[in-house]
């Protein structure tokens, strides 16, 4: 090496306790932590652990049969039911044993996820439970009217406007039990002269700013900042109001929020408090019609694939037993009835039932081969190092001696850019270089273990050994809350988990944007196979994707939904019951403003008369946006 380049040394030594707790025995991807038993890890596939045990991969080999390819959007309609019957046996078995006498309700956020692929299945399940919904626009209002055949509560929040009070009016015309939740002191006018016009009033709900805040990514909605609902001033005058106007009697719940995500069971607690408190003063007012406490969202979800990095510090069991003692002993110590409960889990209900499946389409180091190094008469002191260093690890035995040829490699492709920049490299040693310090790595990690690579390596060499894999998705369209709100969401290969998943990776989306990357993260590393893709395909799946990424996916590059299936399973097998095709070009440019007949004129006036120019620019817009590699 010439005299005067200084390079990076990076250090051996052992890491601290954090990255030693991070070693997993196998790979399982942290199943034990987020999968709730839903999926299993079985013969080197990732399969749904219900009825026959289907693996995820003969779902997509079945998608395929179907003209559909990944990237792909499986639902499981038994998801959704498990996780109604978890929430509805939970309340009962607890309020049994607590001998509370107040009912159960829950009713489902339609802004969760309002997709008809997962509706149409929540409809055929919620009666089993008189599953109810609650809507926060006059669109979300007019859809579950339109949906709830079965006629189960409907619960309306959100700022009003007269109009969405009146459909409220007229869905309880029509037999619905709808309580309007108040946001703001003038929407009890709108109400009170709306109610002028109609011999029926739906119920009444008041929603309350509580001191207590939330906790976690969505803390805000709680506290006396927060965007909804009335403080104690404005609920005197509101109760006030009600009274005047002989409307106390419609009066029949209040309604607090303190959180999407609530991690911590202590902030449940404090708010439990202060809405029981609230409660039991509102009936010793005068308020006798008032029975039901709707407590929001907030029962959270674990996403976090590692021990230190679970969303929540209780079991769904804790989480209901406080709510049900806490309100019972409020209600005892104020001498007032217990309250009916109402929820609004929708995270709970909805997000275990999606999984998305993408493809690996490119490997960042998959042309760092021995065919493409570049033959010259004479190398560079360098490249000759490291070609020894690759022969060398053959006979290396001892895991000590193989990790010190690892820090050898870093060490001098570190320097590569400096030797490089004073000219003492060209570009073919400098491209050569670089395939032979790839091609060294990967040797190396197909002899040592992971937890070898996790125990010994600091964080430098993990991220400088790092793989980049390019998946067939948009981040921005099929997991904005990655992007939005650095929400994490379970990564699993669903096939290839016999091999060794050796390499720290990183995740980039097909989009023309740099934020389209799921980084290499120290504090939840994630390990993948280094796969040949001309030889093998590789399919990751993304899990706990039900919750609000339908929805609030963007067009970020015109990319559009994905394909979806909607999977059924029994004993003797699975079935595609439904596919829901993505839009193909045509389509998602009308959605922003360009019409069929508009691009296709645009178009012809500059292809003029040659139709078969015509005939393939229609074939493209008559298909998908994805790439494919048929």
């Amino acid at each position: 090496m010439p005299h005067g380049v200084k390079v990076q040394v990076l250090s051996s030594a052992p890491l601290s306790q954090y990255f030693q707790r991070t070693v997993l025995e196998k790979d399982d991807y942290g199943l034990q932590f987020w999968s709730k038993d839903n999926f299993l890890i079985e013969d080197g596939l990732v399969k749904v652990n219900f009825g026959s045990k289907p693996s995820l991969l003969e779902i997509v080999e079945e998608a395929k049969q179907n003209r559909l390819d990944a990237p792909l959007l499986i639902r499981f309609p038994h998801l959704i039911e498990k996780q109604m019957d978890k929430l509805y046996t939970t309340f009962h078995e607890i309020m049994k044993a607590e001998e509370y006498d107040g009912k159960f309700q829950a009713v489902f956020p339609l802004k969760v996820n309002q997709y008809s692929g997962f509706l149409e299945e929540f409809q055929k399940i919620s009666p089993k439970h008189n599953y109810g919904f609650e809507a926060g626009s006059k669109a979300e209002l007019l859809l579950a009217i339109a949906i709830n055949e079965n006629k189960s509560p409907i619960t309306v929040n959100g700022f009003k406007d007269p109009e969405l009070v009146e459909i409220a009016f007229l869905a309880s015309e029509i037999g619905h039990e709808i309580t309007l939740i108040i946001e703001s002191l003038p929407e009890l006018e709108y109400i009170f002269e709306v109610a002028k016009s109609f011999r029926i009033v739906p119920n009444i709900g008041i929603r309350i700013r509580l001191y207590s805040y939330g906790s976690g990514t969505w803390a805000k909605s709680g506290g006396m900042d927060s965007k909804f609902g009335l403080t104690a001033t404005e609920l005197i005058r509101a109760f006030s109001k009600l009274q005047e106007k002989k409307f106390l009697h419609f009066f029949t719940m209040i309604h607090f929020h303190i959180g999407s995500q609530i991690n911590s069971i202590y902030t449940v607690k404090k708010a439990i408090r202060e809405v029981g408190n609230i409660y039991a003063e509102l009936r010793k007012l005068g308020a006798t019609k008032l029975e039901s406490i709707d407590l929001g969202g907030g029962l959270a979800v674990d996403y976090g694939q590692h021990k230190q990095s679970r969303d929540k510090n209780y079991t769904t069991e804790e989480f209901v037993s406080n709510i049900v003692k806490l309100l019972k002993e409020i209600a005892l110590q104020k001498s007032v009835k217990v309250p009916n409960i109402y929820t609004e889990f929708g995270r709970f209900v909805s997000a275990n039932h999606a999984v998305l499946i993408a493809e690996a389409i490119e490997l960042f180091s998959q042309d760092y081969t021995e065919e493409n190094l570049i033959s010259k008469s004479k190398n560079p002191k360098i490249a000759k190092l490291l070609k020894k260093i690759y022969k060398k690890i053959d006979i290396c035995n001892s895991h000590d001696s193989i990790l010190e040829l690892l820090h050898e490699t870093v060490e001098h492709l570190d320097s590569i850019e400096t030797l490089f920049e004073l000219g003492y490299l060209n570009l073919q040693d400098r491209a050569n270089i670089e395939i032979l310090g790839q091609m060294i790595i990967k040797k190396i990690l197909k002899k040592i273990d992971r937890s070898e690579i996790i125990e010994y390596e600091d964080t430098a060499i993990l991220h400088k050994i790092e793989e980049r894999y390019l998946l067939n998705i948009s981040i921005f369209q099929s997991m904005p809350d990655f992007w939005g709100l650095e929400q994490n969401f379970p990564i699993v290969p669903i096939h290839h988990l016999e091999k060794k998943a050796v390499r720290p990776a990183s995740i980039w989306d097909i989009t023309c944007d740099s934020d389209g990357e799921i980084e290499f993260d120290e504090n939840a590393p994630l390990f993948l196979h280094d796969i040949d893709l001309e030889e093998e395909e590789y399919y990751l799946a993304f899990f706990l994707v039900g919750a609000y990424q339908d929805i609030l996916g963007m067009k970020h590059n015109l990319f559009d939904r994905p394909d979806e299936v909607i999977v059924n399973i029994d004993e003797n097998g699975f079935k595609i019951s439904e596919i829901k095709k993505s839009r193909n070009i045509f389509e998602i440019l009308d959605s922003v403003g360009f019409s069929k007949s508009r691009v296709s004129s645009l178009l012809r006036k500059q292809i003029e008369k040659r139709r078969g120019v015509w005939k393939k620019f229609e074939k493209y817009l008559t298909g998908g946006n994805y790439l494919r590699f048929e």
